[in-house]
């Protein structure tokens, strides 16, 4: 009987433990971020308002903002341009390719506020204030006849519109409606 088949599965295990311990301290790349720096990234915003930042807005501001920002690519009234329509829509019962607009999909208010927030414009996203955001998002739903044309959106009132579509969706949080 050979004594090297003892010593080669000695010699493995010992290697295959050195190479776990030395990947387990990580290749010493990046640093460890600080709970400011993650924090400036977690703006997501819960369908019931649940981190909606201070701030607010009219119908009428956003109208300047979303003629300025984004008729260019949404057209004018937000009735569609390059990209989507934001305003109108049939009802989403007329059929699988029924274009999906703010007013027939979206399932609320606080969704809308979190996608312009992210998302827009899209050449310069997280550009705008939360003021101007508010203020786009009132605009928004008034075009849609949501909200009044005199209504203000802010971190109280913006999660009490109810939408259209609101139950037409499987709710993922349904603690937080």
């Amino acid at each position: 009987m050979s004594t090297r088949k003892p010593a080669n599965c000695a010699c493995a295990l010992a290697l295959v433990l050195a190479w776990g311990v030395a990947f387990a301290e990580g290749p010493g790349l990046g640093k460890p971020l600080e709970p400011a720096e993650i924090a400036a990234w977690d703006i997501s915003i819960m369908p019931d308002g649940t981190g909606l930042p201070p701030g607010g807005g009219t119908p009428a501001q956003g109208e300047h903002i979303y003629a300025q920002k984004c008729a260019v690519c949404h057209g004018e009234n937000a009735k569609g341009g390059v990209n989507a329509a934001l305003v109108g829509g049939r009802a989403l019962t007329s059929g699988i390719d029924t274009p999906k607009t703010i007013a027939n999909f979206w399932p609320y208010s606080t969704t809308v506020f979190d996608f312009i927030r992210r998302a827009m414009p899209w050449q310069q996203p997280r550009s705008l204030t939360d003021n101007e955001v508010y203020a786009l998002t009132a605009y928004i739903l008034a075009e849609n006849k949501l909200i009044g044309q005199d209504d203000s959106m802010n971190a109280e009132t913006l999660p009490k519109v109810r939408m259209p579509n609101r139950d037409g969706f499987i709710i993922r949080f349904p603690d937080k409606i």
